[in-house]
């Protein structure tokens, strides 16, 4: 038999190593091409403008304040196309998410070095939140593809469970949490050697990887497939 090309679906293994190439490789490409910032995480720039903020660093204020206002934007819109109108007209409203994204890595790609680093960090803030906002169920366990602290928690617990009382639902998720772990580490060595050679412009591994799982994302028939089904029936 022929071997079948994989259907991802939102909650697929297959789809999570994808997503998170893409943010590991996102991380490396902002620290290393971006004066040392992560833009995925925002934890991170809380804390800085805790610390600016105490120190009356007004200047320093305004700078983070963007990040983590794209980020806000990226969990809204998020949330707006799963609206039942606004999914009707997208037909799948998480293919179009990956669309938006793949489309936001692109520009950032064609924006020249000389545009302001602050420009790049708000665009992949955004994408980052519309990743981990849309995509965050492996299989049924809640992951976050564009981080890996809590997945490394997760991990770690579903080892011990697999060991300790033999549970193969444990083992089973032991596995996919380290291949989704594995798959952002190597994201970020990607990222690190491609940013480093190749300059901004390496940007388009990431958007091309977005462009395989789009192509291959094609389980989700969308609202107004199953809307007809229903009708049907």
């Amino acid at each position: 038999m022929k071997n079948k090309i994989p259907s991802l679906s939102s909650n697929s293994i297959y789809l999570g190593v994808l997503l998170a190439i893409v943010g590991g490789f996102l991380d490396a490409y902002t620290f290393i091409s971006r004066d040392g910032v992560f833009a995925n995480a925002q934890t991170g720039n809380m804390v800085l403008l805790a610390v600016k903020a105490a120190n009356k660093d007004w200047r320093g204020v305004l700078l983070i304040i963007p990040p983590i206002v794209a980020f806000i934007l990226g969990v809204l819109v998020s949330e707006l196309v799963k609206m039942p109108h606004v999914r009707e007209v997208l037909h799948s409203y998480r293919r179009s998410i990956l669309i938006l994204e793949c489309l936001v890595l692109m520009t950032v790609g064609l924006l020249p070095k000389s545009v302001p680093n602050i420009v790049v960090t708000v665009c992949i803030a955004f994408v980052s939140s519309l990743q981990i906002s849309t995509f965050n169920k492996l299989d049924k366990w809640a992951y976050n593809s564009t981080m890996t602290t809590g997945n490394l928690r997760t991990a770690t617990q579903a080892a011990y469970l697999a060991i300790k009382e033999h549970d193969p639902e444990a083992r089973k998720q032991f596995n996919e949490f380290f291949a989704i772990i594995f798959s952002f580490t190597s994201g970020a060595l990607i990222g690190t050697f491609s940013t480093t050679y190749l300059g901004n412009p390496s940007i388009f591994i990431a958007g091309g990887i977005l462009v395989i799982a789009i192509i291959l994302y094609h389980r989700d028939r969308g609202y107004i497939s199953e809307t007809i089904k229903a009708r049907l029936k």
